[in-house]
């Protein structure tokens, strides 16, 4: 199912309750399908997600959904907690790998007088 249509962001919308992600999805020889993939904003309030991660975290909802029921028209979608906590800990760093630390360049260092 995944490689027989491609989904695309189209922007969002802040509203009072939540940020709603808008996602078009096109299959071959179909007409275009939009979806909104709402994300409460409590949860970034909360810092249950990261902005920088809320369209990845839309996609991913939307890939479920469509995988569930192929023939879903454009609907409405919300991120529900567990979700978000899937996700999050889906995307943790692995414990006991370091991250890659970068020499300074000379050129960057505070040079003394």
């Amino acid at each position: 199912m995944a490689d027989s249509y491609r989904s695309e962001y189209v922007g969002f919308t802040v509203t009072e309750v939540s940020r709603e992600y808008r996602l078009r999805v096109t299959s071959m020889g179909e007409e275009a399908r939009n979806f909104t993939v709402a994300i409460p904003n409590k949860a970034f309030l909360a810092r249950q997600v990261r902005y920088q991660d809320a369209p990845d975290v839309c996609f991913l909802k939307l890939q479920r959904a469509l995988a569930a029921h192929a023939g879903l028209q454009g609907t409405r979608l919300t991120v529900t907690a567990s979700e978000l906590e899937e996700y999050r800990e889906s995307h943790a760093p692995r414990p006991g790998k370091p991250r890659p630390r970068y020499p300074i360049p000379e050129t960057a260092k505070p040079q003394a007088t």
